[in-house]
């Protein structure tokens, strides 16, 4: 059997060797609880102090505006929450995007049902929003607009620092889940002026589990869950020493490795379509005209059947998805081509996603191209 390949980066990544090594003593010998106050548990507090300093210098932020959570999830759950629930008393009003994360689009959901007003604001065909569209969606009453930074399945990047210098002029807190982009393009919190950011440790070769909220200082945020008085009696529950170990290494190896790992991802994408022109296949790239993640490539092969295409290419041995993972064996079409194409289209049901990461070479992604155009040739066959 074929050796497989996995290009499917965006649903999870390989823990990087140095990260997962990084981690070992902190579950053996530094095991302390980081609440304690004898020896045991002040070695662990001060490695979670050293990984919080070393995090919020990556992001150009203050140590104390880190928390660390259980992964994106959490973080967008208590950005989105904490803030509509400490704010109420000045509106109900949130807006976002129709093309965000589950993580906060059944946030915001939820909110909904709670007597809050969200409006989802739409994009193009390239996944970009109107900024026009958003200042107009714009509301005496509005406290939150959270917008992610990079899609998970396309790949197209939004106007962070258009948004946020439109924002300037509202009472507004500011939200982007970058779980998707950070690693793969530079982002600095001081530089984008948003007020929160998300982001988890398990996209960018780190542990599962384990992951971050940025909360710029004198951001007003209830805390969603109760007990101790850990991260600052922001997020309640003993801290995960290992992957916050974990989650600092492989942000710092991220960052060493920011602009060689876009240059390689790019050549990727461009192998990638170059064979598949060279065997004349027919495909459109989603969310082409737009500024997108280095590491995602999404593509719509007309004619073909979707569950057909995934099954072929697993048995070809290589792992790809049509969509989120968090969304993955649903029969539902992608939410997020959805709102690029529209609900009928055919698109919605024929699209592909190719995430690079750790481990693969230009020999791999020939290979799955190669495959890919073999296997559309069956498949559209008539």
């Amino acid at each position: 059997m074929k050796e497989p390949i996995y290009v499917d980066h965006a649903a999870t990544s390989p823990v990087h060797p140095s990260v997962a090594e990084s981690m070992l003593p902190y579950m053996t010998t530094v095991f302390g609880n980081p609440s304690s106050i004898h020896s045991f548990g002040r070695k662990s507090r001060q490695v979670i102090d050293q990984a919080r300093e070393s995090i919020a210098k990556l992001i150009g932020a203050k140590e104390s505006e880190i928390i660390f959570t259980s992964g994106g999830t959490e973080a967008d759950n208590m950005a989105i929450v904490g803030v509509a629930t400490a704010n109420q008393h000045k509106g109900k009003h949130i807006i976002t995007t129709s093309i965000e994360h589950h993580a906060v689009l059944h946030t915001c959901q939820t909110l909904e049902k709670q007597g809050f007003e969200v409006t989802y604001l739409s994009v193009n065909e390239a996944g970009v929003i109107d900024l026009n569209e958003l200042k107009n969606a714009m509301r005496t009453d509005t406290i939150l607009v959270t917008v992610m930074f990079g899609n998970n399945e396309v790949g197209t990047l939004q106007p962070i620092e258009e948004i946020a210098a439109l924002l300037t002029e509202y009472d507004v807190y500011f939200h982007s889940d970058a779980v998707q982009a950070y690693g793969s393009v530079p982002i600095r919190v001081d530089q984008l002026k948003v007020d929160l950011l998300s982001v988890s440790a398990h996209k960018i070769n780190g542990p599962k589990g384990v992951g971050f909220l940025y909360v710029r200082e004198g951001t007003k945020l209830n805390p969603l869950t109760f007990g101790g008085e850990q991260e600052r009696k922001r997020r309640a529950g003993t801290e995960n020493v290992p992957g916050i170990v974990g989650l600092m290494n492989a942000m710092k190896i991220s960052q060493s490795e920011l602009q060689s790992k876009q240059i390689r991802f790019q050549e990727f994408q461009e192998l990638f379509i170059q064979t598949l022109d060279e065997h004349q296949i027919n495909y459109e790239i989603n969310g082409k005209n737009a500024k997108r993640l280095p590491h995602i490539l999404n593509l719509y092969f007309p004619g073909i059947n979707i569950e057909s295409f995934l099954v072929n290419l697993d048995l070809a041995g290589v792992a790809a998805s049509s969509g989120s993972a968090c969304t993955a064996g649903s029969i539902e079409p992608s939410h997020v081509l959805c709102a690029l194409f529209g609900t009928e289209s055919e698109r919605t049901k024929a699209s592909i996603r190719y995430s690079f990461g750790l481990g693969n070479t230009k020999e791999q992604i020939q290979i799955v191209a190669e495959e890919t155009a073999n296997i559309v040739k069956r498949l559209t066959r008539r």
